[in-house]
């Protein structure tokens, strides 16, 4: 069993986690029926569970029972050429869901997501990707169809904004708030994703 970001669990649900693992029995909600369980425990999560333990936000005997093999993955931005084998995948990935195969990417743009410090990891490098390909109007992408948001927007406008600016600082909002899902973001503004797409395009976000 797999339990991603264990360390965002409250004190509430580490007791009960504990109990199962411990115990190596579940209960169905509204059942009094012990069910044992048979399984190997994988969890992951980018806090620092010591520092929650002695903050008293972590069960410290939940850590030890979890921490038995432990294996620190490095950020993106440390993967070296890792990143051009992710990036590869996603490409692949949604080059076949929005039927443009055979995309590729060019030796400048490679260049261009090596150097780039990837703060929000793999989902930031999937997300961009994704993005990449949605607006791509060539079988070779270039560095310039990759687009970096190195700060996040907030929706605060100003009086002298343009109407444009207002829509895509609007936009971009969206899009952090989403994670960079472009159906959610849509949805979130009240528009379709067919016109976030050209919104996109037309802002080069």
């Amino acid at each position: 069993m797999f339990l991603d970001e264990i360390g965002n669990l409250s004190i509430h649900l580490q007791a009960k986690l504990l109990a199962v693992i411990q115990n190596r029995e579940i209960l169905r909600l509204g059942s009094n029926q012990a069910i044992p369980v048979n399984i190997r425990l994988i969890c992951a999560t980018n806090k620092k569970l010591e520092k929650m333990v002695s903050e008293g936000l972590f069960r410290e005997d939940l850590l030890y029972r979890i921490n038995t093999i432990r294996i620190e993955v490095p950020p993106l931005r440390a993967r070296g050429s890792d990143i051009l084998v992710l990036a590869d995948f996603f490409l692949k990935k949604y080059a076949s869901k929005y039927e443009k195969l055979g995309l590729k990417v060019n030796q400048a743009a490679q260049e261009k997501l090596l150097k780039y410090p990837w703060p929000g990891n793999i989902r930031e490098l999937r997300h961009t990707m994704e993005k990449a390909v949605i607006l791509s109007d060539s079988p070779v992408l270039k560095p310039e169809d990759f687009f970096f948001n190195q700060q996040p927007y907030a929706p605060h406008f100003e009086e002298q904004m343009t109407i444009e600016e207002m829509e895509k600082r609007m936009i971009l909002s969206s899009l952090e708030k989403s994670a960079g899902n472009l159906t959610q973001a849509a949805e979130n503004l009240g528009i379709t994703r067919q016109t976030m797409y050209n919104k996109i395009r037309k802002y080069r976000l």
